[in-house]
């Protein structure tokens, strides 16, 4: 599920949600986890294995190779795992109508979703030994999200089908091969697509009709496909240009044929995001999942993700030869840049649901 579900961050129906800070009760502040906040490393971990238990949402095995992670933390640390897949808002809602009966100690998220989680009342902040070296636009202040792994929109070309495949978003707008966005109107990958090609052409999250702009004038073209780019279709040879996260990209490019496609961060511009860790502020493990996340922020746990495609969000990370070469180079995403106004580009979210059909879909051929 998560595959399919979580890379839904921006659409309207969550991020429109009402948010309300400072709701949290008096009864739930004095949760006895808070008590647990100024704990060393070394106690938080002594605490952990004698928990013996971490269970997650949104965290599978197959996802990013999480399979790597919690396989480490039962050899080194005893501590059994159980996960249950679901989407950002899932995950979130399960935190929130739980309670103190809670099932679930931690889950990953859209980068979206961790501020919604804290504003929600639902984190347990918990700041790693490797709280400096991760930027300040991947961190709540507090410690209640952290992001852990990045991924950047990226183009996926069959060469097969594309003799010369595009390295910018002017290579495409020169092409005359079709390109695959996906659904706009409820992926938000897609959604970062438009956002990184209004990046290209001078927008930015307040202005994304430059992207609008781009979209349109492919479909005028008959050049524009709106389904999503999936794995089926791509080895069929059903896609020529697809455009994607770049662990998703990497992932679909291995699984089929390392030789045959082609994956690159577009030259001009591109847009890149994330996704957190959050704690459950009711966790009936809360140790386990402390050290869960300063595990998943190590190098072994940075190397793990990378291992998966998605790209550490501690830059100065050392990774081993084998995970290192599941990553593009890092000069490709000398042009890439995370999301600088947030609550600029949830707005610009609300205006694509609408401009999309309007200006784009109206168009498609």
């Amino acid at each position: 599920m998560k595959s399919s579900t979580m890379l839904k961050l921006a659409t309207a129906g969550i991020l429109s949600v009402s948010l309300m800070a400072g709701c949290t009760s008096k009864d739930e502040k004095k949760n006895s986890n808070a008590a647990s906040s100024n704990l060393s490393l070394a106690e938080i971990t002594k605490k952990a294995k004698k928990e013996g238990e971490v269970d997650s949402v949104g965290m599978p095995d197959t996802w990013a190779n999480w399979k790597g992670t919690w396989d480490d933390l039962q050899s080194k640390y005893t501590i059994k795992h159980t996960d249950t897949d679901m989407s950002s808002a899932e995950e979130l809602a399960k935190f929130e109508s739980e309670k103190d009966n809670a099932t679930a100690d931690i889950g990953d998220v859209g980068a979206a979703f961790g501020p919604l989680a804290v504003q929600k009342g639902l984190t347990l902040p918990y700041k790693t030994s490797h709280w400096n070296d991760i930027p300040d636009w991947a961190k709540d202040k507090d410690g209640n999200w952290i992001i852990g792994y990045t991924g950047t929109i990226a183009f996926i070309t069959d060469k097969n089908n594309v003799k010369n495949p595009p390295k910018s978003w002017k290579d495409i707008e020169n092409g005359n091969y079709k390109v695959r966005i996906g659904d706009v109107l409820k992926a938000s990958q897609a959604q970062f697509g438009v956002l990184a090609a209004a990046l290209a052409h001078g927008g930015d999250e307040k202005n994304i009709q430059p992207g609008i702009d781009f979209f349109a004038k492919l479909a005028k073209q008959g050049r524009l496909q709106t389904t999503d780019p999936k794995i089926p279709d791509l080895e069929k040879g059903e896609v020529d240009v697809a455009i994607v996260w770049d662990f998703n990209a990497l992932g679909y490019r291995d699984q089929i044929d390392k030789n045959r496609f082609d994956v690159v961060i577009p030259e001009e511009a591109s847009v890149v995001s994330g996704y957190c860790t959050v704690i459950n502020k009711n966790a009936k493990h809360p140790n386990a999942a402390k050290l869960a996340r300063e595990y998943i922020l190590s190098d072994a746990g940075q190397a793990n993700l990378a291992r998966g495609y998605a790209r550490p969000i501690r830059e100065n990370v050392k990774l081993p030869d084998d995970a290192k070469a599941k990553l593009l180079p890092s000069d490709m995403y000398k042009n890439a840049k995370p999301v600088q106004d947030a609550k600029a580009w949830q707005q610009s979210t609300q205006q694509l649901l609408q401009l999309w059909p309007e200006k784009v879909l109206i168009n498609v051929k």
